[in-house]
């Protein structure tokens, strides 16, 4: 093969495209699927994904992934990529909400994976370079998307009890974490980023929490965010293996049954053979699931802080 590996990938999608096996509004294969499929890196799946990108065959379609077909924002009949104005001090008619807009688009429909400056000038139809002088970096362009995001889900009015306030806080960051499956990966625990807009919800736990001894406020807001979190990042990887594999949570689990109850019986785990008797069913519902575990974070909290 002579060509470049993203480039005979690219062909082969394409030609799928052009016979109307992959026929418009379809998802094609994500990039986590041209990896397992042609075993080839991420980049390389991303480059070939970005071919056709900039060739209009293809477009991040949120909450649904790669699509066939030109993204409805910048299709135009006689070019390629939308004309822009070009301003008296050179640059393009171009501003930092759009350029941010583009880039949650783009992780809201493929993760933060697929999610790079030249991904997103290809959208945008300008140059790479020309995106840094809107947005920096691409670190600092995931941090604007994490503003942004997050300033879509505006604290309301704090509630008197300090375990209402606690899970007001909660809540809202489930409910961003729900319709922005990356923004969990993006948020980082251990070297925080300063998020303008997140910054009223650190304030919020710990002004609940005020009275209570510092270290275990700093502690308690910590572990907070931490839980939301990590129950959110289940969800994305979840919604992204659903992604590749069209394989729901629970088909995967009916398929690991009989494995599972040999592995029960030759280990000798009899509390799990116990659980699992008479056809136990088990709601794995996440959204269940997060409210019992702030149910006992808080209950607990509530004992440890008394």
């Amino acid at each position: 093969m002579s060509d470049a590996p993203y480039l005979a990938i690219a062909a082969e999608l394409r030609q799928r495209i052009e016979d109307g096996e992959l026929r418009p509004g379809e998802r094609v294969p994500s990039t986590r699927a041209l990896v397992r499929d042609f075993g080839v890196a991420m980049a390389t799946a991303t480059k070939a994904l970005q071919v056709l990108q900039q060739e209009r065959l293809v477009h991040p379609s949120p909450g649904v992934g790669t699509v066939v077909g030109p993204p409805p924002r910048t299709r135009r009949a006689d070019s390629a990529a939308p004309e822009r104005r070009v301003l008296p001090d050179g640059s393009l008619d171009l501003d930092r909400a759009e350029v941010v807009e583009m880039g949650i688009a783009i992780a809201d429909a493929e993760g933060l994976a697929a999610l790079s400056m030249r991904r997103i000038a290809a959208e945008l139809g300008v140059s790479t370079m020309a995106l840094y002088r809107y947005v920096g970096g691409k670190d600092a362009l995931v941090v604007q998307m994490v503003d942004s995001a997050i300033g879509e889900f505006p604290l309301g009015p704090a509630p008197a009890h300090w375990r209402d306030a606690i899970a007001a806080v909660a809540r809202v960051h489930w409910a961003a974490y729900r319709k922005h499956l990356w923004l969990a990966s993006a948020i980082s625990l251990s070297r925080p980023q300063l998020v303008p807009r997140l910054l009223p919800h650190t304030d919020a736990v710990l002004g609940a929490l005020r009275g209570f001894e510092k270290s275990a406020a700093l502690s308690t807001m910590i572990s907070l965010f931490a839980y939301v979190r990590g129950i959110a990042l289940v969800m994305e990887a979840g919604a992204q293996a659903e992604q590749d594999t069209g394989v729901t949570a629970d088909e995967w689990v009916l398929r690991q049954g009989d494995q599972l109850a040999a592995m029960i019986a030759a280990g000798n785990l009899t509390a799990f053979g116990d659980l699992l008797a008479d056809d136990f069913g088990f709601d794995y519902d996440l959204d269940k699931l997060f409210e019992f575990g702030l149910g006992v974070f808080l209950d607990g909290l509530s004992t440890r802080l008394r």
